[in-house]
């Protein structure tokens, strides 16, 4: 072969029909491919492939090539090398399988329904691209139905989600298992395709896995040469294996993956070496649209192939043309071990877990708590109670407030994007999640065991990843992710499907302020708070001084619904003690300062709450009585019942609001009449001189507040009249 994107057989191994007859029966797999007749197996293979191009044609709308071309794939990995339970999807042992390429999602449906899951009916699978709304099988895969382990579709996220659950099997595996006792040995498996080699997070996650050593990885790369566009050589010339071979990657070749089922199983076998050093890469050459006459062709990429096409196929194949959706019995019959294949892979597990309960019943019990998703009932106590008085960075009050809870609470699994001095997060005695060999030139040794993890300077990969250790099991470990929060715009994608998935990831934002001053505005982050506030099912906290840094991780600690995101400082920050409350942070905005007899309310957030403070208090020196409002989460007081926000704003009474945030205004328009905002980006000034320059300084607050109360007492502005000062 010649070397080039196809890959090179340098260094790599190719599978064929003598590899395969190496598959070895144990009580875990059904009989090998090889001892199925070739004719079943054809069988089944153009089922598959026409059972999608009918599912597509059925309401015009799908992607047939890539799942036609992937059939068998499909066939090794559901039939032969997956150890799952259809009927028991949330077996904690499973193995994990990730469909990176989820535009391929009927790959994934056809192969549900065939094995077996119960949700999965015949109607179901008829619904694809249906008008139902209860669809299980939407346009791309989607957590929340059985079998599917993560939601893809924006390419590159699958690959570093897997990595994820990989690490999470790694670390409890190494947590729990004991000698003669695997408890957790799963093993995570990931397709992608032609784009998610291309795109800059699945790069990311493929030299992050490489580095970990993660044995317990396979992926299998459809190599059908297609994108959208055309042909790969289009855009891309690179040598995939040496790539991946470069990167830590063990690399298998498969050169026929439209028909030999055994060459793929032979290959993912490999992938349950014991005691593997690298993960796996299996390069399975296939033909995109495989027997159709736009086969090998950009066009069967996300296109029904036709009706007269489809009917040409199943007529070239010896079907009838004019049966859809047909399934032979021995089709069925191909299939029809899984379910009960699976049960026997529970019911061996839950007698291993029995003894092991004898064996080590007070680590037994720590694993079902883990299992269970169970945090210490005396969490919330192990916060501090108070602070030091002195002036703190808040990125400084996170380790205040959580350095026990990550030192006593092993649910919790810290990384940062290269950045540990910056973001505070670690805690005495921690230990690196590494592979245990690796002994870097600097720095200190780790272990699977560990739970801090440096993922280096991959900000998306980090936020992808950290999905992928939520979505293991729900609770088994809270991941906690840490970067400037500038770089979180490189992570915005990864967390935005965090979000779309309700997975429980917490997210440390520093240097959250035009006060980070002299990095300059690359670093000064104006706008992404609007971005965070907007986005459903993420709660984001901007804490004002340590006492509402403890409100912010109690928050988002107890928040089940999706993210969190934390937004700290760099700059030390006043203390404002006897004024903040944690419990007010759990109500999104509270009073901090009241006036009966108010004639403004200023409205103080995060780094900039002493600004509304300090402004308040010169109001009071001149007779105007401004009381002031913390306000560090949207999320959280919008979810208050209205006389709750009408008691902490009294808008309702007349009384004007000013918010001061030297973020863009966008979103305080629900909340307040005016604001003290930034309307461009920042600038590269020491921190002790930006605020000044940008108007936040003390005078300069004072005169602009006076000037709208001024404003708004003549009539000049109305309500719903927001206005910038």
């Amino acid at each position: 072969m010649m070397p080039g994107i196809n890959g090179t057989t340098n260094g790599s191994t190719a599978y064929g029909e003598v590899a395969a007859q190496k598959i070895i029966k144990d009580e875990h797999k059904p009989s090998a491919p090889s001892q199925t007749s070739q004719d079943d197996l054809q069988l089944v293979l153009q089922n598959f492939r026409l059972l999608i191009a009918d599912l597509c044609q059925q309401f015009g709308m799908g992607h047939p090539g890539g799942a036609i071309g992937m059939a068998a794939i499909g066939v090794a990995l559901w039939k032969y090398a997956m150890r799952y339970a259809p009927h028991q999807p949330d077996w904690f042992n499973r193995d994990r399988f990730i469909l990176s390429n989820g535009h391929t999602c009927l790959f994934q449906y056809t192969n549900i329904y065939l094995s077996g899951y119960k949700a999965m009916t015949w109607e179901q699978l008829l619904s694809y691209h249906s008008e139902r709304p209860d669809s299980l099988c939407p346009g791309h895969p989607e957590i929340e139905h059985e079998g599917i382990e993560l939601t893809t579709g924006p390419l590159g996220q699958g690959i570093a989600n897997a990595v994820g659950l990989a690490i999470a099997t790694k670390h409890l595996a190494a947590t729990f298992n004991r000698p003669g006792y695997e408890v957790v040995n799963n093993h995570t498996w990931c397709t992608v395709g032609d784009a998610c080699m291309q795109e800059g997070v699945g790069c990311e996650a493929f030299s992050y896995a490489g580095h970990l050593k993660l044995g317990n990885l396979t992926v299998i790369y459809d190599n059908n040469q297609i994108t959208c566009d055309g042909s790969v050589d289009l855009t891309n010339s690179e040598d995939v294996n040496k790539k991946m071979e470069a990167c830590g990657w063990e690399v298998v070749d498969v050169e026929d993956g439209n028909n030999d089922v055994a060459a793929i199983v032979a290959a993912m076998e490999k992938g349950r070496e014991k005691n593997r050093q690298k993960p796996l890469f299996i390069n399975v050459r296939t033909v995109i649209g495989m027997g159709s006459a736009v086969a090998g062709k950009a066009v069967s990429h996300g296109a029904p192939l036709g009706a007269d096409n489809v009917a040409a196929m199943k007529k070239a194949w010896g079907w009838n043309p004019e049966k859809m959706f047909h399934i032979p019995d021995r089709v069925k019959e191909f299939y029809a071990d899984i379910p009960q294949r699976g049960n026997r892979h529970v019911q061996q597990w839950n007698d291993l877990v029995g003894a092991y309960t004898k064996a080590y019943p007070d680590l037994a019990r720590s694993f079902k708590d883990r299992m269970a998703g169970r945090l210490p009932d005396n969490w919330a106590s192990m916060i501090p109670s108070s602070f030091p008085s002195d002036a703190t960075p808040s990125r400084k009050s996170n380790n205040l407030v959580m350095a026990k809870l990550f030192a006593d609470i092993p649910t919790f699994m810290i990384g940062t994007a290269d950045l540990t001095p910056s973001v505070n997060m670690t805690h005495k005695d921690y230990e690196i999640f590494n592979p245990p060999d690796l002994i870097p030139t600097s720095g200190a040794r780790g272990s699977y065991a560990g739970r801090y993890i440096h993922y280096g300077i991959r900000e998306h990969a980090m936020a992808a990843i950290a999905n992928g250790l939520a979505a293991y099991s729900p609770g088994t470990i809270i991941p906690i992710t840490s970067s400037f929060f500038m770089f979180y715009l490189y992570a915005a994608p990864a967390v935005r499907m965090g979000a779309l998935q309700r997975l429980k990831v917490i997210h440390v934002a520093t240097h959250d302020s035009i006060g980070a001053g002299e990095d300059g505005p690359t670093h000064q982050p104006v706008e992404l708070a609007a971005l965070y506030r907007a986005m459903p099912n993420m709660l984001y906290v901007r804490p004002g001084d340590s006492e509402e840094v403890a409100g912010a991780w109690k928050a988002a600690i107890e928040h089940d619904n999706g993210p969190s995101m934390i937004s700290v400082s760099r700059h030390a920050l006043p203390q404002l003690s006897g004024l903040t409350s944690r419990d007010g942070v759990s109500r999104g905005a509270y009073v901090l300062k009241e006036e009966k007899e108010a004639d403004i309310t200023l409205v103080g957030v995060g780094a900039e709450l002493s600004f509304a403070t300090n402004t308040a208090d010169r109001l009071n020196e001149q007779g105007i009585k401004a009381r002031v409002v913390s306000f560090p989460s949207h999320t959280l007081f919008r979810a208050q019942p209205l006389a709750y926000q009408r008691e902490v704003l009294r808008r309702n009474e007349g009384i004007p609001t000013v918010v001061i945030e030297p973020y863009v205004s966008l979103g305080w328009e629900r909340w307040a009449d005016a604001g003290i905002n930034m309307k461009g980006f920042g600038h590269s000034l020491p921190g002790k001189y930006i605020y000044k320059h940008f108007g936040f300084d003390g005078r300069s607050l004072l005169r602009k507040v006076q000037g709208f109360l001024e404003s708004w007492k003549k009539g000049d502005v109305g309500r719903g009249e927001y206005v910038e000062l």
